[in-house]
């Protein structure tokens, strides 16, 4: 078969495009799959900048989240897979919570920045026909669509008129922002940027915005806004940095998704997290992405709601353009996700 293109991490920053075969030959119970598709996220360049704090394989091929379509099944396949399905990927595991660190596409193992890939077919779900979504909009629902789902569903799951609180107008807040919308919740959203809170605003319909560089004490506006209740769900993206107002923030039994390494605090800082959460009856709650099921479930809904997945710019399938993506995602220039389709 012909040769195809993947890039392959070297070094910290070293970026280099490869060509290979096609493969040929697949195991029974795998897919062969061309990526049409890779959504980043904050992770990817951790790994890229040499910042992520969890196993990384040597050379790896980067990035975890890409969507495609179906070019060879397996003999042994037993799912209503067929060539021509459009498919979305799977980060790790099949269902339950993460066991380990050993198996997450684009850091232990080789990822998705690629034209060809094979995967095991349970590792894959099937996009709803129908779909009026981007190649790019279906890719960004591997970890960021996952994550928020997780979130939302993964424990306590959200109903209507609830409040949830979102950090931040990355990929996961304006996902999980969107998904709280459609089930009727109230939503807050934090940002140090009044232009990107206007537009978080007018585009996907925030109840409320806060701006955490002119209200430090945001904590404080989202108990006004809830006349002192609390939120019930918080998108904690920032880090150990924001945990104390979190915990000030959430509603007693609340539930806070610690799902961002981004903001640091000094150890002397560190609030007593065991007693705020106690006081609260809150459950503090680490995110790391989610199953294939969970991955089902907010695919389904997505597309059977056509749901407008965020996606706020593109970049080309090279080594300077993938560069530049990386870059742009690292400048917090963004409001949602930044794709790469894949030519």
């Amino acid at each position: 078969m012909f040769n195809f293109s993947k890039i392959e991490l070297l070094a910290s920053w070293c970026l280099k495009l490869f060509e290979e075969p096609v493969p040929s030959a697949i195991g029974a119970r795998e897919v062969l799959v061309r990526v049409r598709a890779v959504a980043l996220n904050y992770r990817d360049y951790a790994i890229v900048t040499s910042r992520y704090p969890f196993p990384v394989k040597d050379k790896v091929v980067p990035c975890s989240d890409a969507a495609g379509e179906v070019v060879q099944v397996g003999s042994g396949v037993r799912r209503s897979l067929a060539v021509g399905d459009f498919v979305i990927f799977s980060f790790d595991h099949l269902y339950g919570p993460q066991i380990n660190w050993h198996n997450g596409l684009g850091g232990p193992v080789d990822g998705v920045l690629r034209q060809y890939i094979v995967l095991p077919a349970e590792a894959v779900v099937k996009v709803p026909h129908g779909s009026n979504l981007t190649p790019a909009q279906w890719a960004s629902l591997g970890c960021t669509g996952v994550t928020a789902w997780n979130s939302l569903y993964g424990n306590i799951p959200l109903k209507p008129g609830q409040t949830v609180l979102l950090q931040g107008t990355g990929g996961v807040s304006i996902t999980g922002l969107i998904l709280a919308k459609a089930f009727g919740a109230t939503t807050i959203i934090t940002s140090s940027s009044d232009e990107k809170l206007r537009l978080v605003k007018e585009k996907y319909g925030a109840d409320y915005t806060i701006n955490y560089k002119t209200t430090p004490d945001w904590a404080s506006e989202a108990l006004r806004i809830t006349d002192g209740e609390g939120v019930d769900y918080i998108f904690k993206n920032g880090g150990v940095g924001t945990i104390k107002q979190s915990l000030t923030a959430i509603r007693m039994g609340g539930v806070i998704s610690v799902i961002g390494f981004l903001a640091k605090i000094a150890q002397e800082d560190m609030p007593d997290v065991a007693a705020l959460a106690l006081a609260k009856g809150a459950v503090v709650r680490g995110i790391t992405i989610g199953s294939t099921q969970l991955l089902e479930d907010v695919v389904n809904f997505v597309g059977k709601r056509l749901l407008p997945v965020p996606v706020e710019r593109t970049f080309g399938f090279s080594r300077d353009e993938v560069v530049r993506a990386y870059e742009f995602l690292a400048s917090g220039q963004h409001v949602g996700k930044v794709c790469i389709p894949v030519d």
